[in-house]
């Protein structure tokens, strides 16, 4: 089986054959995007060509380079293994035409990938993909010649621009940071330090690149037990916060420390700390963004300060060009753009510095993430939020799933009422595969997952606060229909299973 170039570009484990990634797919592949671009009338153009760490990835990055410029490009080679979020910045800051980033995000370590970004700095999105995977079908001959690396001027222009987000001046916080194996270590440290972020507690075993990543199962920190490391180390340091990077760095998961121990913040609770944040020192128009599977508090913050909000598909390509104005988009799987006029993508460098700014403000008055996190439950009610996917041997099944969803949808969850709504019929920009189940404090969306065999369920339930001092019960009564909400989605009466 030949490996399929999607909107994320490539993706599959390294290994011979078209079917994986290997120098003959990467040359191949950049061929056709070569093409593709030329047929745009953007060809001689700069294109940038960053790496990660992992397996083959400097053979990838140095085979992609060496046919863009054999093809008449002007091609900047990044100097070494980097955060995908520098080559995004890179395309940006250039005026380049498109940037190659290789790696393979949070994949297992057998894995690597490809992913392409536009003119504008933007990921690649529909139809730009079946477009270049027609062109890469008619690579007729492959040319190749030698590229230079840069120096680091990128890196340091990107550095200082993450080090001039922070809206604050206070800087007493003691931070815990991982980068899990992959290449983000040394860019968030001298990240935070340039921006006065001086206590900075790595953990060690799992700093420096490493693309077997020893420690860790899955390097992807929403999978459990994953940050236990860097969880023991916040504790033993008395941190005030700790952050994992995933091994390209454009994600951030953040953890904090409470009344029962350390906890990692889901994303969609560091979204709505973010956007908040960003919201409370951006001046007139702005627009925030989320996705349909991710929670609707931001929303509901935005109109509070007066913004625009929109809701788009699941994936940064849809956040970044969600409209005008865009100040702050973030999706529930730990992704967020922080500063889209400069990164228009996903950002886990940047959005780590943003962090430690609002854990600084809030130390300095003797508060906590979690502390904010109650102020915005007074504000517009305990939203809880979950997933709850079942996996299918047969691809073919989840169609089915989808349509017996579809013919068939329930009329109650958990005791809850619900009506649905069909994405795949609605217009416009929200249509897609999907169904949501709404009700009165619920809101479940349904949908195939795009890289795995599974049928997935996003859920939210909203609990009002009648007053602060309502707030404890508010939670307990949340997270009791969370529990519920959670269990019905599992069970055999669960959404597709009739």
């Amino acid at each position: 089986m030949t490996l399929r170039f999607g909107t994320a570009g490539l993706r599959g484990p390294v290994g011979d054959g078209p079917g994986c990634m290997n120098v003959g797919v990467v040359e191949r592949t950049t061929a056709g995007l070569a093409a593709w671009l030329r047929d745009r009338c953007l060809g001689g153009g700069v294109v940038v060509v960053g790496r990660d760490a992992r397996h083959g990835s400097e053979d990838f990055a140095t085979a992609a380079a060496e046919v863009l410029a054999a093809e008449g490009f002007d091609v900047v080679l990044l100097p070494r293994p980097l955060p995908t979020p520098v080559v995004a910045f890179a395309v940006r800051r250039l005026g380049a035409v498109a940037g190659v980033q290789i790696t393979a995000s949070h994949n297992p370590p057998a894995d690597n990938g490809y992913k392409v970004y536009v003119h504008g700095g933007a990921p690649l999105a529909a139809p730009a993909d079946r477009e270049i995977e027609e062109a890469i079908g008619r690579v007729a001959g492959i040319r190749r010649a030698a590229v230079a690396p840069v120096d680091d001027t990128l890196v340091d222009k990107y550095l200082e621009r993450v080090a001039s987000l922070p809206f604050g001046d206070r800087r007493g916080v003691r931070i815990a940071l991982t980068p899990l194996h992959g290449v983000g270590g040394d860019i968030a440290v001298t990240a935070l330090r340039d921006a006065g972020f001086t206590d900075v507690h790595t953990v060690t075993k799992q700093f420096a690149p490493d693309p077997d990543f020893p420690t860790v199962t899955f390097p992807n920190p929403e999978e459990p037990g994953t940050t236990d490391e860097l969880l023991a180390v916040a504790a033993a340091v008395s941190a005030d916060v700790a952050i994992a990077l995933d091994p390209d760095a454009d994600r951030c998961a953040v953890g904090v420390p409470g009344p029962d121990g350390w906890r990692m913040l889901t994303g969609d609770e560091t979204g709505a700390l973010l956007g908040d944040r960003i919201l409370t020192h951006t001046p007139g128009d702005a627009l925030v963004a989320t996705t349909i599977v991710s929670s609707t508090l931001l929303g509901r913050i935005a109109d509070v300060h007066d913004v625009r909000s929109a809701r788009t598909l699941t994936g940064f390509k849809w956040l970044v060009r969600a409209g005008e104005g865009l100040v702050y988009a973030y999706e529930e799987a730990v992704g967020h753009c922080v500063d889209p006029d400069v990164v228009r993508d996903k950002d886990g460098i940047s959005a780590t510095v943003l962090i430690a700014d609002l854990v600084a403000d809030l130390a300095a008055d003797g508060r906590t993430l979690l502390d904010a996190l109650d102020d915005l439950a007074a504000r517009f009610g305990v939203h809880v939020t979950g997933q709850v996917s079942r996996r299918f041997d047969d691809l073919a099944e989840i169609g089915g799933a989808m349509d017996r969803l579809r013919t068939h949808p329930p009329t109650e969850i958990a005791g809850i009422a619900v009506e649905a709504t069909d994405l795949a019929s609605v217009r416009g920009p929200l249509r897609t595969d999907a169904v949501i189940l709404a009700g009165p404090g619920l809101h479940v969306t349904v949908r195939p997952s795009g890289t795995e065999p599974k049928l997935k369920a996003y859920f939210e339930v909203v609990e009002p606060v009648p007053s602060a001092a309502d707030l404890a019960a508010a939670r307990v009564a949340a997270q009791a229909r969370a529990d519920a909400v959670r269990a019905h989605l599992a069970s055999g009466s669960g959404p597709g299973t009739s």
